[in-house]
């Protein structure tokens, strides 16, 4: 059963992806593998194709830069992120934040690949609103306003197969998440 505070917080996180618009889902193929929620303004004209059209990532730790702190809970993440043309993506990750209270993250973002020359690195930046820091643990994230915050955060990733991968997420002076990455 989900419970009020997650019912909002659920809500709000669609309410953010809504606010980036809808795409097109192709006409002749309605299944949800096929479905386009990403605007189609974000897609790079020209760009190369994805070799994937979803990324699935599952994050069971985040480490706080300034260590264990009592009020610090485990942080669980899961994102979709839907892959558009030219390394562009569009995402929403819903996560428990560091103080337990439901949050989610609606976003856009670009991916670069062969990070260093290396094939398997690459990186990702992604850029959104925050859902979920209220109370007293308001003032954990900058520019708060009622719950909702932006956001920036960059990531690094290694590849160990076309459909697997790793990702460490730099969240600004709180910490990194550490997250599995499965794409179909």
């Amino acid at each position: 059963m989900i419970f009020p505070s997650k019912l909002r917080a659920t809500l709000a996180a669609l309410a953010i992806v809504g606010a980036f618009g809808t795409g097109t889902a192709d006409a002749a193929d309605s299944s949800l593998y096929d479905l386009q929620p990403c605007p189609d303004s974000l897609a790079a004209q020209g760009g190369a194709e994805p070799s994937r059209k979803w990324d699935l990532s599952l994050s069971p730790y985040t480490f706080h830069w300034s260590g264990p702190s009592p009020e610090h809970k485990p942080v669980r993440l899961v994102s979709l992120d839907r892959q558009l043309q030219g390394g562009r993506f569009c995402g929403l990750a819903l996560f428990s934040n560091s103080f337990g209270q439901p949050s989610a993250y609606g976003y856009v973002g670009q991916q670069w690949n062969n990070i260093f020359g290396n094939p398997k690195l690459f990186s990702k930046v992604s850029a959104g609103l925050i859902y979920g820091y209220k109370g007293k643990h308001k003032d954990a994230i900058a520019f708060n306003s009622s719950g909702v915050a932006p956001a920036i955060i960059p990531s690094l990733g290694y590849t160990f197969s076309p459909q697997e991968s790793a990702q460490v997420f730099m969240l600004g002076t709180a910490g990194l998440t550490f997250a599995y990455v499965r794409s179909f």
